[in-house]
């Protein structure tokens, strides 16, 4: 009986109420309720950081502070900006109309944390920019796929702890260099679309 109890336990602290049941049809919805909560559950580690892998995404590989993700037919790229999250470096995004969807998150409007989510339609396919809580997720998707992305990558994003400790540490041992020197603001935009490209690269030609 113990036993049993000690599993019901365990598996409440894993699914708690963190992880709750929404409306996915609209993209409004799934942002409005998902990260306006603290959501407060792990299940991937990473240098300096750990967040919440839904069940149906799978981990492929990680570089460093970049992960490679996957669900039913898309690739996810998540970027860890550890750099921005040490320093608070913050994002000047505005809202644009010229796009399929855009919005700024803002802790003055009831958001945890700040970031934007811009969408963009090209031939049929969706291009997902997700910047939250110091993090990017990009992501091409179709039509059918779009909203799962969004509720996915919302689950990782707003899941994200980082180890203050060990970023300063990783800081100091000149962790994040490059060929000019240290970086003190990393351009996370140009690094990530670099990354992208690369492991599609990669992926194309395994």
């Amino acid at each position: 009986m113990k036993k049993i109890l000690l599993i019901l336990l365990t598996l409440l602290l894993f699914t708690g109420c963190s992880i709750v049941r929404i409306d996915t049809s609209s993209i409004d919805n799934i942002l409005n309720v998902i990260l306006t909560k603290d959501n407060t559950l792990f299940n991937q580690v990473g240098q300096g950081y750990k967040y919440y892998l839904p069940s149906d995404v799978t981990y492929i590989e990680s570089d460093g502070l970049n992960d490679i993700l996957y669900s039913n037919g898309t690739y996810y790229y998540l970027y860890v900006d550890a750099i921005s999250y040490y320093y608070k470096v913050s994002n000047n995004y505005s809202e644009s109309k010229d796009v399929y969807y855009s919005k700024v998150f803002d802790p003055k409007d009831g958001f945890k944390k700040s970031g934007y989510l811009e969408i963009k339609e090209e031939n049929d396919m969706y291009y997902l920019n997700f910047i939250y809580n110091y993090a990017k997720i990009e992501a091409v998707v179709k039509k059918e796929e779009l909203n799962n992305a969004v509720l996915n990558s919302s689950y990782i994003l707003s899941t994200i702890k980082y180890n203050k400790d060990i970023v300063e540490l990783m800081l100091k041992e000149d962790y994040f260099t490059n060929k000019t020197g240290k970086l003190k603001e990393y351009d996370n935009t140009s690094a990530s679309e670099k990354f992208v490209l690369e492991k599609e690269n990669e992926l194309r030609e395994g």
